[in-house]
């Protein structure tokens, strides 16, 4: 018999303000990275890029909001919990770092306006969001097939990678930059999200820790302990932006084939977001709320590509926390209102003062716990014996972490590798060499050790030889600083005499050679296991 559906309760409100501190995290994050570490307009960001953001997770949220309605219908319950969706945390870092800061600070190089530049690395941005929700699309009919012929250790190990070098590591270094005011928000945070204590009053955890830690800067600052932040906009500027509407005017078009060379880093992202689709949508089915992964892929697809349709630069996607939504006593309402709240802040422009006013210190500790959180459900979702093989992922995502850092450097001094001593040039090259297209290699090396461990050496040896043609394309280990896309016979000219060992050719070499090795290494024991 069915029951009427009680699509909102008093556990909406606990899962509202962890969904929306979620989004908002993740906002304010991709605005305060692009402005300190690339030097984007923060204003750009919020006029131009902000609303289409945030319209793609308004459309996400209202789609599942509706989608929780429909289920309880079909399956008679009255307390289904709808789907949580939002900004993903780990392609905002690939967009922050790989894609939209590169094509500014490369378009700046080319002797662009900032205005200029900045709409040039939008429009990067609006297509590989584009690509990613067409991909995405693609991937309905064939979700099953993904999820059966890559390992989960290499498409959640490449994604625990990110969360655990990328995702936690960078906000706990902004953290420490007020450490007064971030070491209790993450306490907060810990305590309440990871050790499952209840904070006084039953206030949500994330609401607590922003309290506790906004409440601590805004005391320091009375007290005259900290000196108030440098805004860089007056956040009344932000209020009812227009100039995201001129997506609509089809600019962006003529960036297309620019775009092409960030698809290494666009395609593993959304391709991750297709199996956390499958993933979320089997973990809601654990708590008896029977979602079609079909429709779960096929509604992100939609939201991504609505956003960037207009203007947005960061995928949607189901978030792997519904069992812990369902737990809170979360129905629908929590959907819907984040809908609201997020998109509202977007389209209306109000996000601005929400950036100035909340203290990063006080927010990032949310994102650390997203990391903490993907790398455990990385683990927890793969294999014990294929535990090596998310580990190994790491280890080209450290190479790209430490990148960052040398590029900064790099690019302060006004100097480039060929200003060094070969030693040390050879040393920063390699790190180039390993963190160019990383979330590939990540994905590609594990996937290789965990058939190695299934003792599948012949599907280990596909993997390789897979890894070899991508190193020849530049997909992955690109040897050049701005990792360009080309056909071999292609590629640019000459390398300098530090880089020769780790051409592509000879990279693509290796590789094959290893795969050669699996490969008569299986026939081998075939061999004598028909003995």
């Amino acid at each position: 018999m069915y029951k009427r559906y009680a699509w909102i309760a008093p556990g909406d409100v606990n899962a509202f303000f962890g969904l929306m501190l979620d989004n908002i995290g993740v906002l304010v994050l991709s605005v305060t990275l692009l402005a300190a570490k690339f030097g984007f307009p923060a204003t750009f960001a919020l006029r131009y890029m902000v609303p289409g953001t945030a319209l793609g997770v308004l459309v996400g949220d209202l789609a599942f909001t509706a989608l929780a309605f429909w289920v309880a219908r079909r399956t008679g319950k009255s307390d289904v919990t709808a789907m949580p969706l939002g900004i993903d945390t780990p392609s905002t870092f690939g967009m922050v770092f790989f894609v939209i800061g590169p094509a500014f600070l490369a378009a700046r190089q080319g002797h662009l306006s900032e205005e200029a530049a900045a709409q040039y690395a939008w429009h990067i941005g609006i297509w590989s969001i584009l690509w990613s929700g067409l991909f995405k699309l693609a991937c309905v009919p064939v979700s099953g097939w993904v999820h059966r012929m890559i390992p989960r250790a290499g498409l959640l190990g490449s994604l625990a990678a990110i969360a655990l070098v990328l995702i936690a590591f960078i906000p706990l270094v902004e953290i420490w930059h007020e450490p007064l005011v971030g070491l209790p928000s993450l306490a907060v945070i810990l305590c309440t999200l990871v050790a499952r204590k209840k904070f006084p009053f039953r206030l949500p955890g994330a609401l607590a820790a922003l309290l506790v830690g906004g409440g601590i800067h805004y005391l320091l600052l009375a007290a005259g302990w900290i000196e108030p932040a440098a805004t860089p906009f007056n956040p009344s500027v932000g209020l009812w932006p227009s100039e995201w509407l001129t997506a609509f005017g089809f600019e962006w078009w003529g960036a297309m084939e620019d775009s092409l060379k960030y698809l290494p880093v666009v395609i593993p992202f959304a391709l991750a977001t297709v199996v956390g689709g499958i993933d979320c949508t089997e973990s809601a089915k654990a708590v008896g709320d029977e979602y079609h992964t079909g429709t779960v892929i096929g509604v992100e697809a939609v939201a991504a590509i609505i956003a960037a349709l207009c203007g947005g630069v960061v995928q949607t996607t189901p978030y792997i926390g519904h069992p812990a939504y369902k737990a809170m006593g979360g129905r629908a309402g929590y959907t819907l209102a984040t809908a609201l709240f997020v998109g509202s802040a977007g389209v209306i422009g109000y996000f601005g003062y929400l950036f100035a006013w909340i203290p990063p210190a006080a927010i990032f500790p949310i994102l650390i716990f997203v990391g903490l959180e993907i790398t455990a459900q990385s683990f927890h979702a793969t294999p014990d014996r294929h535990y090596p093989a998310v580990a190994l992922c790491c280890l080209p995502a450290m190479a790209s972490l430490a990148m960052i850092f040398v590029g900064n450097v790099l690019a302060e001094s006004g100097k480039d590798l060929d200003d060094l001593s070969p030693t040390l040039a050879l040393q920063i090259q390699t790190l180039r060499v390993l963190a160019a297209g990383f979330i590939v290699t990540s994905l590609l090396w594990a996937a290789t050790l965990a058939a190695m461990i299934d003792g599948k050496l012949r599907v280990a040896a596909a993997f390789m030889a897979c890894a070899a043609v991508a190193s020849l394309f530049g997909v992955i280990h690109s040897p050049f600083a701005d990792s360009p896309l080309a056909l071999p016979w292609n590629l640019p000219s000459a390398l300098p005499s530090y880089a020769q060992t780790l051409s592509p050719v000879r990279v693509a070499l290796a590789y094959g050679l290893v795969a050669g090795l699996l490969q008569a290494w299986s026939v081998w024991n075939g061999e004598c296991d028909s003995d």
